[in-house]
């Protein structure tokens, strides 16, 4: 049974992540921020309280799940958060939070997941990226969120070419607005048609989970 691990498995995407791999007879690690019961029926699922800003915290959490699983597979890595703000608006106390929350979140716990699939020969990191952090232009009224996504797709290529001709892969999962209850309370008058769901993330990230490494690092959903 192969492992995969999720952090922000609380969050919308995170608990769509959950449910469905562990339908697809996958062993699951979630990692939370706070521990709850909301997945306490499903079999093959093991959550883990840990803050990832903190790298000691991380990586005390990893040797833990790694006494009980002998390799990580899969990795996605979801934690994060999100601020309105252009130029003007925008101070570099935001900048550094959003680092926090979307970048610092991805480093700290790639790095010791990379160390293992480096010892183990294989494996793959998802992490989440954002259209703004693809395409600087789109971020004029999201400043520091761009800023810190687009930090993903650079980490995501130094990964890449450190572990070239391996069985080891980084990817960036590149969502349009996902269908969560918070996006339609901040955008009531969009359409919701048009919005991703978590579910359907969730099929595409398992689509790249089980196809052999390809060139393809970066994963726009709309495209696929």
């Amino acid at each position: 049974m192969k492992t995969i691990l999720i952090s922000g498995a609380s969050g919308n995407l995170g608990k769509a992540l959950v449910q469905y791999f562990h339908n697809q007879n996958y062993n699951v690690v979630g990692l939370v921020r706070k521990q709850n019961d909301y997945f306490k029926s499903l079999q093959n699922y093991t959550e883990f309280e840990v803050d990832l800003t903190n790298e000691i915290s991380v990586n005390d959490c990893i040797e833990k799940i790694l006494k009980n699983v002998n390799t990580i597979d899969f990795a996605i890595c979801t934690a994060g958060g999100f601020t309105m703000g252009n130029i003007e608006n925008t101070s570099v106390e935001n900048i550094e939070q959003q680092i926090q929350l979307n970048f610092f979140s991805a480093f700290t716990l790639s790095k010791p997941i990379l160390n293992q699939m480096k010892k183990q020969g294989f494996g793959k990191i998802f992490f989440t990226g954002s259209m703004q952090g693809l395409y600087a232009h789109k971020g004029i009224s999201t400043v520091a969120y761009t800023l810190s996504k687009s930090l993903l797709f650079q980490y995501a290529e130094i990964i890449n070419t450190s572990v070239n001709n391996t069985s080891i892969k980084a990817h960036v999962i590149v969502p349009s607005t996902i269908d969560t209850p918070q996006n339609r309370e901040a955008m009531p008058n969009a359409d919701f048609s048009k919005w991703e769901k978590p579910e359907q993330i969730a099929m595409v990230i398992a689509r790249y989970a089980d196809k052999p490494n390809s060139k393809t690092a970066i994963v726009i959903k709309d495209e696929i």
